[in-house]
């Protein structure tokens, strides 16, 4: 059997070690130059397929927004 602690953890020092098993926030959403529609940072847009002002690929869809 392994080594088991001679006395109780305090709540304080409980709280110092579970203060890293916290949830990562949401990933923010920026809109897409061209069409306006929200995507992820550093990411294609999904919608019209661009990336830094040009046509990263082309989108079959009938979703695609011109102008």
């Amino acid at each position: 059997m392994g080594a088991l602690p001679k006395r109780k953890y305090a709540k304080a020092r409980q709280g110092k070690r579970r203060v890293n098993l916290k949830l990562l926030p949401v990933t923010q959403l920026s809109s897409c130059s061209q069409c306006n529609s929200p995507k992820l940072s550093h990411r294609v847009c999904p919608t019209c397929g661009t990336y830094d002002g040009r046509e990263v690929i082309e989108i079959k869809s009938p979703q695609k927004k011109t102008g």
